[in-house]
């Protein structure tokens, strides 16, 4: 063995020297070339098989005359290819070299806990290991960089797998005097970029292999060549396949990609797209998930894409977007804004997976929904679609390819809308296919040409006290309940339970609840005939009402018909009267704006839960009334009642016996704001007083 000249510059005193044999140098003392030159694998063994104790054991395979290192994203170890590895070289060392305090001991039985083995990690270098949340996927790829300070009492972790993202920092003890304060700047210290070039990587021209690879993924040596796709050797028999970034003619990054799948770049490089030179200038871009996409979408005639660098996020993130300077996980956007700038529509090609669908949202995020577009991917069969850009050329061909991108779609703005998005509800609106398109008949032949219910509307009635209000709203619920079977809640504060199941039950069985007073001609019900108005009251009515002494606000009455739609599946709504609700509202806020807010959440629910809404609210004092019904805008508190609503109606009771009969009720529908379910008119119905049926006067 013999000193070798040419790294006599790297030692400077008299114990950091290098023996050489054959072909392979050993270079002792330093643990630094003990992870920066030797495989990790191979590392890993000989760590796991000759512990570190009073002894340091220190490894190198490296050629004499040695090859640019390899250098891995995911762990951030670098190493040269070489030959087979020699059996180890032990140098006895002093005391104070061996780093094994109270505190490292500790830190390591924590850290195994957590089931990562330090037993083979220096202090104050990263380490590659695998993560035990995602196990490295697949590949099993050592994807977790594990750095653990110099002084032995602190780590931090992270899992650079995109799908894992796992992170984290321990101390051994709280009261341990280390670096641990600053453990969270040392992966915010920015290195200075390096300079690369084909020749310092040890790229060369892609073998005939590896051509047959690409060929069978439709991919053209032509492409190949003007994409700068080249491969790199390690080892006697395997070589890599290269990926290099390019901005302006310069080389500024490269991507590794093994035959397991494996992806691992050059450390300390700036991160960009791939085939940014691509789209300088361009108005249109795409943006896909790989490079191979990237590669499809060139065989399909598109040359305007780039590829994202790194993977996808397993999930969209839940918290704001980050400052520029913080957003390190999607950095390559801001290094390439220049060229993102000038483009008006930007196509989104991700993955058609979940982890796909989340890059496109953050990418959109990001770079604007008002100017990105999306794409559907081709169904596979019955069950799956093709899953990105490479798989439909492969399958399809790159005429479909072509046809999916020139068919992308608008990305959806949250409360944008075209109507390409209505028109299932439309041609079922056409056909009536959806059951209660027309509106659904109130019961009465004299209102089928003025008044129809339908889902999702909202109903103001009014009129003045003991008109016929309420016992007009419970009969048309019955009718709708016995022709199409709707349920319904009641938030009706001004009637006790027991009088509101009474009259409800009178109106079911037609028959009076007591046999006195109302009742005495007619032959009351019978218990049998209770006991089955019982179950239906309970299967068609639910109600909402207030326990205490409180008065409740509009906003807890939804909430609870909210769940009753949820719970009970109910169709209809009916809040009575507005006036046993509290109004309290801000200082600044007047009483007409505050209705036009109450009356929007009302429509909102309505229209949300498909549910009918009718809203009882009683006019104000008429000071010259003269025995008529009243009008929409008599109702207290402001003329959005009218405004706002669907339908207006007003119910109207004559007292006069001289005027007509006191049995007669007039229906007046105010307001219909659609036109297909009714229209504005009166009809005349005979009330029943000792039923509360409201009939047809013909009868």
């Amino acid at each position: 063995m013999h000193l070798v000249p040419r790294y006599k510059h790297l030692f400077n005193n008299s114990n950091n020297f290098i023996m050489a044999g054959s072909k392979h140098l050993v270079f002792l003392k330093s643990s630094l070339f003990f992870h920066t030159l030797t495989p990790p694998k191979a590392a890993n063994f000989y760590s796991q098989t000759y512990p570190f104790t009073a002894k340091k054991l220190i490894f190198s395979t490296i050629l004499a005359k040695p090859r640019s290192p390899i250098f891995c994203r995911k762990s951030r170890l670098s190493y040269t290819p070489h030959a087979p590895i020699p059996m180890p070289v032990s140098l006895e060392t002093g005391e104070e070299d061996v780093i094994d305090s109270a505190e490292l001991r500790f830190l390591r039985v924590k850290l195994e806990k957590l089931g990562l083995n330090s037993e083979s990690c220096m202090p104050g270098q990263y380490n590659g290991l695998i993560c035990p949340m995602c196990k490295g996927g697949d590949s099993m790829e050592k994807s977790l960089s594990l750095f653990i300070t110099q002084e032995g009492d602190a780590a931090m972790w992270t899992c650079f797998r995109a799908k894992c993202g796992w992170k984290g920092s321990t101390r051994a003890f709280a009261d341990g005097k280390s670096t641990y304060g600053n453990l969270s700047m040392i992966s915010k210290v920015k290195q200075p970029y390096r300079e690369i070039s084909e020749e310092s990587l040890g790229l060369e021209p892609l073998s005939n292999e590896l051509h047959k690879y690409f060929s069978e993924r439709m991919i053209s040596g032509e492409t190949l060549r003007r994409n700068s796709v080249m491969q790199r050797r390690y080892g006697e028999n395997q070589s890599v396949i290269a990926f290099t970034y390019w901005r302006e003619g310069v080389l500024v990054s490269c991507k590794y990609r093994d035959s397991t799948k494996n992806f691992w770049q050059e450390i300390n490089t700036e991160k960009i797209f791939y085939g940014l030179d691509d789209i300088k200038g361009a108005s249109d871009i795409i943006i896909v998930e790989g490079e191979m996409d990237k590669l499809s979408m060139e065989e399909a005639g598109f040359k305007n894409c780039v590829s994202v660098p790194d993977g996808a996020p397993p999930k969209v993130s839940d918290k704001d977007l980050p400052a520029e300077e913080k957003d390190t996980k999607y950095q390559y956007l801001w290094n390439c804004k220049e060229y993102l700038k000038k483009a008006s529509r930007i196509i989104l090609a991700t993955d058609g997976d979940p982890p796909g669908q989340a890059l496109a949202e953050e990418l959109a995020r990001r770079l604007g929904r008002e100017r990105c577009w999306r794409v559907r991917w081709p169904k596979k069969n019955d069950v799956e679609h093709f899953k990105d850009a490479n798989e439909v050329l492969m399958f399809l061909g790159p005429g479909v390819l072509r046809e999916v991108i020139e068919n992308a779609e608008l990305y959806p703005i949250r409360g944008l809308f075209d109507f390409k998005n209505f028109f299932v509800d439309i041609d079922a609106y056409y056909h009536q296919t959806l059951g209660y398109d027309l509106g659904v008949s109130t019961g009465w032949r004299a209102l089928d040409q003025l008044y129809n219910v339908v889902p999702g509307e909202l109903t103001v009635v009014t009129g003045v006290p003991n008109s016929g209000k309420s016992e007009w709203i419970d009969a048309l619920l019955c009718n709708l309940n016995r022709r199409v079977g709707w349920k319904f809640a009641f938030c009706s504060m001004e009637n006790r339970v027991r009088d509101h199941a009474r009259k409800l039950l009178e109106k079911h069985v037609r028959k009076p609840f007591f046999d006195v007073r109302y009742g005495d001609s007619i032959e009351r019900m019978g218990v049998e005939e209770l006991e089955e108005g019982k179950v239906w009251l309970n299967e068609t009515f639910y109600l909402i009402r207030c326990e205490n002494d409180c008065l409740p606000n509009i906003n807890w009455v939804l909430d609870l018909a909210r769940a009753a739609v949820l719970r009970h599946g109910i169709n209809g709504l009916v809040i009575d009267p507005y006036n046993e609700l509290d109004h309290q509202r801000p200082v600044s806020q007047t009483e007409t704006e505050y209705v036009s807010q109450m009356l929007t959440k009302i429509k909102r629910f309505a229209q949300h839960h498909s549910c009918h809404v009718w809203f009882v609210a009683h006019p104000r004092q008429l000071h010259h009334w003269v025995g008529g019904p009243p009008n929409l805008y008599d109702i207290s508190g402001s003329a959005h009642f009218i405004n706002k609503c669907d339908n207006g109606i007003v119910v109207h009771r004559n007292r006069d016996p001289e005027v007509g009969p006191i049995d007669q009720v007039q229906v007046c529908v105010r307001k219909v704001r659609n036109k297909v379910i009714g229209t504005i008119g009166e009809a005349w119905l005979s009330y029943n007083r000792v039923t509360g049926e409201y009939m047809d006067i013909d009868a």
